[in-house]
């Protein structure tokens, strides 16, 4: 039963992810017709690998580790749902300029609205809640760990540069 539960738990991670992804695309096709200039598309397929490299690991793990979730699994598994209202607050704040690519339109002003209007990037945020927690729901500590480090260190950089065409583009 908990393999199911581990199986169905990544299957769902990764339709959700599937289904943002469909999102962004449509809302990168408006924003290229907009005028939308793409910084930072050198470290993409980076996120693309940490994100699938993720959820194959946290798989993986969680079947050799065996069937029994750790008795803790309730404090990842409630980080992990807190992070989702966050996430989509974010992008629904963000409405047609969210997506997975830092596409930025010049002239237009930035969201100052939803989650924005208290601290920047709280999409990022809930995004390093799930990548550390949704492991340790099912006792795969090490995905947990070596993800978290690999996304802090990719957040690192995609912060940095999409900072910068904000502040390029946008003014």
């Amino acid at each position: 039963m908990n393999a199911f539960l581990l199986v169905a738990g990544v299957a769902l991670v990764a339709l959700q992810r599937l289904l943002e992804l469909r999102y962004s695309r449509g809302n990168e096709r408006r924003l290229r017709a907009n005028g939308a200039v793409e910084r930072g598309a050198g470290h993409y397929p980076f996120m693309v690998a940490i994100h699938a490299l993720w959820l194959v690991s946290t798989l993986a793990e969680g079947l050799l580790r065996g069937p029994e979730f750790p008795g803790w699994w309730p404090v990842p598994l409630a980080l992990f749902l807190l992070a989702q209202p966050l996430r989509y607050w974010a992008i629904l704040s963000l409405g047609e300029n969210w997506n997975v690519r830092i596409l930025v339109v010049p002239g237009r002003k930035l969201v100052r609205r939803g989650p924005y209007r208290y601290f920047p990037h709280p999409n990022y945020v809930a995004v390093v809640m799930e990548v550390f927690a949704f492991p340790l729901i099912f006792g795969a500590w090490i995905s947990a760990l070596v993800f978290t480090v690999l996304n802090a260190a990719f957040l690192y950089v995609r912060i940095r540069e999409e900072q910068r065409a904000l502040r390029e583009l946008a003014g």
